[in-house]
Order: structure tokens, then C-alpha cells, then sequence
């Protein structure tokens, strides 16, 4: 393991899954935003960075 982390419990898994989806959820929504507001149907790699 990472940083000298021996052992890792078995739930941290899906409370960081839960974590990250919220997360992606939010960026990936605001990305959009700006794509429609750009008036396109392309999402583009500067509509993420804008995003986060």
C-alpha cells in the first residue's frame, strides 16, 4: 500500500465511490451547462476544465 498504509477497510471502498460519483456527477453537469450555453452538442476537454 501507498503513504505505509498496511491495511484498508473494506468499506472505504464504497464510501469512496459514493464520494467520486457525487463529485463527477457535478463536474460533468456543469460542463454541459456550458457546452448547451456554447450552443453545442460536443463537450469539450476545456468545457471540463471550466467545470472544475
Amino acid at each position: 500500500r501507498r503513504g505505509g498504509v498496511k491495511r484498508i477497510s473494506a468499506m472505504i471502498y464504497e464510501e469512496t465511490r459514493g464520494v467520486l460519483k457525487t463529485f463527477l456527477e457535478s463536474v460533468i453537469r456543469d460542463a454541459v451547462t456550458y457546452t448547451e450555453h456554447a450552443k453545442r452538442k460536443t463537450v469539450t476537454s476545456l468545457d471540463v476544465v471550466y467545470a472544475l
